[in-house]
């Protein structure tokens, strides 16, 4: 938010002159009426929005890439990682959500790995219910994948944190991105 005096910015807390040399007080923000700021020729600029959602943009109007891409500098010469001596790369966008991905499917198959590890040690049967949410865990981690990797614009992929809703615009389920099995 910004006060101006025609081409001019005005500090609030500061006095100022005119173009006809009349000095105003520092305080003329704070008391002044919205007319008397018209009569002086003061007015209001709202801050342009310069929100944006840093999940798809670097900044607004800066879409992030879906893609991953190689490094390079400002010469177009090719960045080098120091402790891999291999060309850098940015990570684009399927490439972080498949790797969360694989990171939420394992967090939800870890609280399970015991009945696992029992039945590989002492051949003890893993239950029914969880064989199936363990299957279901994985099989939905495939199925989000998929969804990433067909997503060939930003738009597409945006439609994946989209939850789905009714006509009332109750949600109905999960977004696309985040859809895996309850836990049991």
């Amino acid at each position: 938010m910004a006060y101006k005096y025609k081409d001019r910015y005005l500090k609030v807390g500061k006095a100022w002159q005119d173009d006809d040399g009349f000095k105003h007080p520092y305080n003329w923000q704070s008391s002044w009426s919205a007319d008397d700021l018209k009569k002086w020729g003061v007015t209001f600029e709202a801050d342009p929005d310069t929100s944006y959602d840093s999940t798809f943009y670097w900044a607004k109007g800066i879409e992030r890439k879906l893609a991953d891409e190689n490094v390079v500098d400002d010469d177009g010469k090719a960045v080098i990682d120091s402790m891999t001596g291999k060309q850098r790369v940015q990570l684009g966008l399927k490439s972080q959500w498949i790797r969360q991905t694989k990171q939420t499917a394992n967090s939800k198959l870890s609280s399970t790995d015991w009945y696992v590890t029992r039945k590989a040690e002492a051949s003890t049967a893993i239950p029914s219910d969880i064989s199936t949410y363990r299957t279901d865990v994985r099989t939905a981690s495939k199925t989000i994948e998929d969804k990433i990797n067909a997503c060939s614009k930003l738009a597409d992929f945006k439609k994946l944190f989209d939850v789905p809703t009714d006509s009332d615009n109750k949600p109905t389920g999960n977004a696309p991105i985040y859809d895996f099995p309850d836990e049991v």
